[in-house]
């Protein structure tokens, strides 16, 4: 194979998973490209509401409170990208997030949690087949409700 077809096929090959991780229907590499820049500009919007949401939720008049988690969901195109943050571990708060998951009828697709001082959650979720068109704030109306229940639990044990 000679050198430049090589790389003529291997440069293909890239702008096929440009396209793929873009989204983009495009055919030609040039409109492949276009849609690559706007879904980045896309998610850099994200970004910044994101940071501008998170500042916000700390700079709230009330007193931050480690133990009190910060939940966040928001709307992806297929499904919802849900986050809890707390400042301090919660033992067993996990397991109440994963069954209200359940609860809704929503399928876990990708979560990454630690819990070693503080407990993060960011999960990728989308509802089952028979699940009745839900919103992000049902999802996080849900994930709310079972730590507050889970919160409420241990201080009747502690």
């Amino acid at each position: 194979m000679d050198p430049r077809e090589k790389k003529r096929g291997s440069l293909k090959e890239k702008f096929q998973l440009l396209r793929s991780i873009t989204n983009s229907h495009a055919e030609n590499d040039t409109s492949i490209i276009m849609d690559a820049s706007k879904y980045i500009k896309k998610l850099k919007k994200k970004v910044e509401r994101f940071k501008g949401d998170t500042i916000a939720g700390q700079s709230s008049s009330e007193p931050t409170d480690p133990t009190i988690p910060m939940v966040t969901v928001e709307t992806l195109e297929k499904g919802f990208m849900i986050n809890v943050f707390a400042g301090k571990n919660q033992p067993g708060m996990l397991v109440s997030v994963l069954e209200a998951f359940e609860d809704i009828g929503l399928n876990v697709l990708d979560a990454r949690v630690s819990c070693t001082d503080s407990f993060s959650l960011h999960a990728t979720g989308v509802e089952n087949e028979d699940g009745e068109g839900m919103d992000s704030e049902a999802v996080k109306q849900a994930v709310t409700d079972a730590i507050r229940s889970w919160s409420e639990s241990n201080d009747l044990q502690s």
